[in-house]
């Protein structure tokens, strides 16, 4: 597809197109009001391409609107952390799974229009 945005959610940036789900990490500090079909707009886009004309943010785009709605909680593959000392002869494995998100975007709005009705 030619019309994207790039969005920064969760301390990162993330492509996102219509009708694809995306993960993120730290959605929200309130996490506990965020359940399946909850309904959500982004507004730092970073980034919005539609065919050929590209507009960038200065850190943000100021009309631009990313709506979608949450899907679910998931979690991430497993993160295994080990620790060896050789000299001590002590090994230490920890691990953990970070939670995750998983949104849809719905649509993309740029100007008070949306980029894929056009």
């Amino acid at each position: 597809m030619n019309k994207y945005a790039i969005i920064d959610i969760g301390g990162k940036q993330l492509r996102v197109e219509q009708g694809r789900f995306h993960d993120a990490r730290h959605f929200t500090p309130v996490r506990p009001i965020l359940t399946s079909n909850t309904k959500i707009s982004i507004n730092r886009v970073l980034l919005i391409r539609d065919e050929s004309s590209v507009n960038l943010g200065y850190p943000w785009l100021d009309d631009a609107v990313v709506r979608g709605r949450i899907l679910h909680g998931c979690f991430k593959k497993k993160l295994v952390i080990q620790k060896i000392s050789s000299k001590k002869k002590t090994r230490r494995t920890i691990g953990y799974r970070e939670n995750m998100t998983r949104f849809v975007v719905d649509s993309i709005y740029f100007g008070g229009k949306d980029l894929n009705e056009s």
